[in-house]
């Protein structure tokens, strides 16, 4: 194993080139972040940029926040790896986006104003109603945290040559402190423009190792196929060989359970978009409804294009790199992207290659921090605690300093979950997101009798029945690839909980509702979001309040 470390650390490419690069970046977009600071004066310009973006720049944005370390990296690895299995992420990432153009965008911009508690709250009891949304959001956020920030560990440990969990917890921390500043100084613009640029240059770079690789295989795709199997299957690690990945079931496929594993997996991805608060949060940052929904076809398009194209890095990867060399380096499964760049272009192509992941985390974390931080200074300081009398510096204040206290937890479960691979992660943030927010948000938009003990039971029910089927799965403990692989306290044998959890959340919320059937709520303010959520009538006036 010493003998594999060594060599995987020779292929890394030059350091000093690799940090030259990372350097740059961070400086150019730091540029821009101050530059966009200018602007920011109020409260809504920290929040969501004064709602000043178009769709297209919304989509741009959109994709950017969206397609994260766990798209780049999780997912070709994930291909390389397990092959048919490992692209049912991006499956289920892309076809999430159908139920938020569907059922969610534009009613959901046009019901809120900062946050997604907004519109939960828009006719139910405030204070109880915005704790229990914030509250699930700050959880979902540092779900996705952790699994940006182990991917940071990951991606840089194998660029500089890191080996040691001392050396990987530091460029985690590293991480963590720049996403801090980016949030401080930019907030929502800054941090909108940075995810623009990055969408492109992921995309771009994406496309352009896409290309390389095709031309490897003279286009043949089928040979490409054909090659990655015959790589895979000849592979001296004892668990990829002999391993069908042109086939179902070389993950998910092993017994009845894991097959069940899968289905809770897909229903998590497919459920969890619409529920996710920092892509939600977007819709804000356009002027208009129907930018809304330009911004999020934009979307699709971009994320489509994308996750085609991480069908062909994770063969090429496994045709390439195979298995040996990616399990073997820092990061494992979320290193074989960077592997197959510098097979495809060398020491430069890598750099510039592991420089635009560098800059998918920093612009995903960025993202999540704002929304944490202006969902408990917008939902719990001033809706909760100051009862709406907190004034727009005080919230912006109050917002700075939890982005400082979201970075240092971020820092810590980062450290923790450095190792795992970052898709599967993000899709027990997906599962959170699913049980705890998308309930709770269709009944509000779309059930009139639905009420304030309805929305508890969702939230709360949703939330705690997952965070504590995923503490007590495999995921935490009893597997080697656990968080904690020497303890084994899981009774729940999935590894995502989303096929009990989202369920029950929405049958609480049914439950809930008839149980405080006696505490109508206001039938005025249940008629205005009704006019309003399809309509859009009255939100411009909203919003300029």
């Amino acid at each position: 194993m010493t003998e594999i470390l060594a060599a995987s650390g020779t292929d890394v490419g030059n350091p000093t080139l690799n940090i030259a690069i990372f350097v740059a970046f961070v400086v150019i977009t730091m540029g821009i972040v101050i530059r966009a600071s200018r602007t920011t004066k109020k409260a809504s310009d920290f929040y969501t940029g004064g709602a000043q973006f178009s769709g297209p720049q919304n989509g741009f944005a959109i994709a950017g926040d969206y397609l994260s370390a766990a798209s780049f990296l999780g997912i070709a690895g994930a291909i390389a790896v397990y092959g048919y299995d490992g692209f049912l992420y991006s499956i289920g990432f892309l076809v999430a986006w159908l139920v938020a153009l569907l059922l969610v965008a534009e009613l959901l911009r046009n019901t809120g104003r900062f946050t997604m508690a907004d519109v939960l709250s828009f006719r139910l009891k405030q204070r109880p109603v915005r704790m229990a949304a914030a509250l699930s959001t700050l959880v979902v956020s540092l779900f996705y945290l952790l699994a940006q920030m182990a991917g940071a560990g990951g991606l840089v440990a194998l660029l500089l040559d890191i080996h040691s969990k001392a050396g990987q917890s530091i460029v985690v921390a590293v991480v963590g402190v720049l996403m801090i500043v980016y949030v401080l100084i930019g907030g929502m613009k800054g941090t909108t423009y940075v995810q623009m640029v990055k969408a492109v240059l992921l995309i771009l770079g994406a496309g352009i190792m896409c290309v390389l690789v095709l031309l490897a295989v003279k286009g043949n795709f089928s040979q490409l196929l054909a090659q990655a199997q015959e790589t895979v299957a000849g592979s001296s690690n004892k668990a990829a060989a002999g391993r069908d990945i042109l086939a179902p079931g070389a993950k998910y496929g092993i017994s009845s359970m894991s097959r069940l594993d899968f289905v809770s997996l897909g229903i998590a991805l497919v459920l969890g978009t619409a529920g996710l608060p920092h892509v939600l949060m977007r819709f804000y940052t356009v002027p208009t409804a129907k930018e809304a929904r330009r911004s999020v076809t934009w979307a699709i398009g971009l994320i489509g294009a994308f996750y085609l194209f991480t069908l062909v890095l994770g063969y090429g990867a496994a045709k390439m790199v195979g298995p040996d060399r990616i399990l073997a380096a820092p990061g494992k499964e979320n290193s074989a992207a960077p592997l197959l760049a510098f097979e495809l272009g060398g020491t430069i192509f890598l750099a510039i290659i592991s420089a635009v992941a560098f800059a998918t985390i920093l612009a995903v974390v960025a993202g999540l921090a704002i929304t944490a931080s202006a969902s408990f200074a917008h939902d719990i300081y001033a809706s909760v605690i100051k009862r709406g009398k907190a004034s727009e510096e005080e919230q912006v204040r109050v917002s700075r300093i939890t982005v400082v206290v979201i970075g240092l937890v971020a820092i810590v479960l980062g450290i923790m979950a450095m190792g795992q691979n970052i898709a599967f992660l993000v899709a027990l943030a997906f599962a959170v997101a699913a049980s705890a927010n998308l309930p709770t948000l269709l009944y509000s938009l779309f059930w009139k009798k639905f009420n304030t003990t309805g929305a508890l039971w969702s939230i709360y029910g949703g939330l705690i029945s997952c965070l504590v089927l995923i503490v007590f799965s495999p995921a935490v403990s009893g597997k080697p690839s656990s968080m904690f692989p020497n303890s084994d306290f899981a009774w729940f044998p999935l590894a995502n909980p989303g096929i009990v959890s989202i369920p029950l959340a929405f049958v609480l919320g049914i439950v809930g509702t008839y149980v405080g059937r006696r505490k109508l709520e206001d039938p005025a303010k249940q008629a205005e979001m009704e006019v309003r959520s399809l309509t859009g009538v009255g939100v411009e006036k909203a919003v300029a309040h």
